[in-house]
């Protein structure tokens, strides 16, 4: 894994488009080792123009407190901060075992907390900061990426990801822990029959996406890194259609007891 560390200019950055009803994003890292196969930020610039393919390399952002604190007063002083953390890289990928980046920031919000922060990540090693995230109360919401109960499709569309195993423990403890948790399926991959069954048990708040709506442009970008070619290939076509994410988002709603929300809408504070 390639990368280097690099001081940022700014650390939040205003929340347009898909993201709005955020007033930040927040992204510790730049680029991403798990190098999902149908990750939008690969038709990003930050994506298209690194000499190096995506998922190969992750820069580090070298955090300096004093200048993080004053960068946090100066926005919170405008007004109630709605932080997306995660929306281009996974805020605890492998790099944050050893940098402790993401855990850093927390701490350091914590001294001013926001509105609203959402922590988006589809890696275990968000557990190792439970107590932490249990600090912000009602303010935080942890949400997990699984888009399949299939293990063999995790693999086949997200090879570098942790395993899904890992990811409902992880589900699983923070939500023990009490802290506010939604499961992400987002995108919807191909999976088995009981996945819907399987989520209504294990999260109290579901929020589905597709290719076509969640992807922050229509589809293009998710047809443009060969996702219905995927589709194809494993005879599969006809589910990349977004009547199967609306089938299965409908599938949920039969459960009792949970929150079911679609794409951006399940996104928002």
């Amino acid at each position: 894994m390639s990368g280097s560390a690099k001081r940022p200019a700014r650390w939040l950055n205003p929340a347009a488009g898909y993201l709005e009803g955020y007033t930040h994003t927040l992204n510790p890292y730049t680029g991403c080792s798990f190098g999902c196969s149908y990750c939008y930020v690969r038709r990003m610039p930050v994506g298209l123009f690194r000499a190096e393919p995506w998922g190969s390399w992750v820069d580090v952002k070298t955090l300096d407190p004093a200048a993080f604190r004053r960068e946090w007063s100066r926005e919170s002083d405008k007004g109630p901060i709605r932080l997306f953390f995660g929306s281009a890289t996974d805020p605890y990928q492998p790099e944050e075992a050893r940098t402790r980046t993401t855990a850093s920031l927390l701490e350091l919000m914590l001294e001013r907390p926001p509105e609203f922060l959402l922590l988006q990540t589809r890696s275990p090693l968000v557990v190792r900061d439970k107590e932490l995230l249990a600090r912000f109360g009602g303010r935080l919401r942890a949400s997990v990426t699984i888009e399949t109960d299939d293990e063999a499709m995790r693999r086949r569309f997200t090879p570098q990801a942790p395993p899904l195993a890992a990811r409902w423990r992880a589900l699983r403890e923070l939500r023990e822990a009490g802290i506010p948790v939604q499961a992400a399926v987002s995108p919807l991959l191909p999976h088995t029959e009981q996945f819907a069954r399987r989520l209504a048990r294990e999260a109290p708040r579901i929020v589905v996406d597709d290719f076509h709506r969640g992807d922050g442009s229509g589809g293009r970008r998710s047809g443009q890194l060969g996702m219905r070619e995927q589709y194809r290939s494993l005879g599969l076509e006809a589910d990349y259609a977004p009547a199967a994410a609306d089938r299965f988002y409908d599938s949920l709603l039969a459960f009792p007891d949970v929150s079911v929300h679609f794409s951006r809408e399940g996104f928002l504070p």
